[in-house]
């Protein structure tokens, strides 16, 4: 007995084993590969030179831009090292302060704890810095005296700064 069977519903089946019909614009997409079958052509190059040219610009760029947006000192929490002579040093949770300070003298905070601490003023508004880990730097009352801080975050810490 002899058996047909039914062609395929789906098409002709090429080469490469895609089974979807050939169209012409499938044929045009197709070129002959060196073994002689048909392969569909690459849908896109790799960037190459020029791609690499372009995304070393784009970090470039954003580099110069982030740099630019870094802070300039004042009472911010900059990472430098300690540029005046007067220094209130924090560590473990206790402050360090200078025997005395001029009226304006600038103070650096330096805090080498593990944690953000301030040095805020207890009465008035004389100074209140954000001591973050790192430097940061305020600037003395310009009225002699004794002025009593702490840290806002931590009530337990308290300190005196002499002004002379």
């Amino acid at each position: 007995m002899l058996v047909h069977a039914a062609p395929d519903p789906r098409g002709p089946v090429t080469a490469d084993g895609d089974e979807r019909p050939m169209t012409a614009t499938r044929a045009q997409t197709r070129r002959p590969s060196s073994d002689g079958l048909s392969r569909p052509r690459a849908s896109h190059r790799p960037a190459g030179r020029r791609g690499l040219v372009v995304l070393v610009s784009v970090l470039a760029l954003a580099v110069a831009v982030l740099a630019g947006c870094g802070s300039s000192g004042g009472s911010g929490g900059s990472n430098s090292s300690a540029s005046s002579k007067y220094v209130i040093t924090i560590k473990d949770f206790l402050y360090t302060t200078p025997a005395s300070v001029p009226p304006g003298a600038k103070i650096t905070v330096k805090n080498v704890d593990d944690t953000e601490h301030t040095v805020t003023a207890d009465t008035g508004n004389a100074f209140d810095d954000d001591a973050p880990t790192g430097n940061s730097t305020f600037t003395a009352p310009t009225k002699a005296g004794s002025y009593p801080f702490h840290c806002t975050f931590h009530p337990e810490m308290h300190g005196t700064l002499v002004v002379k």
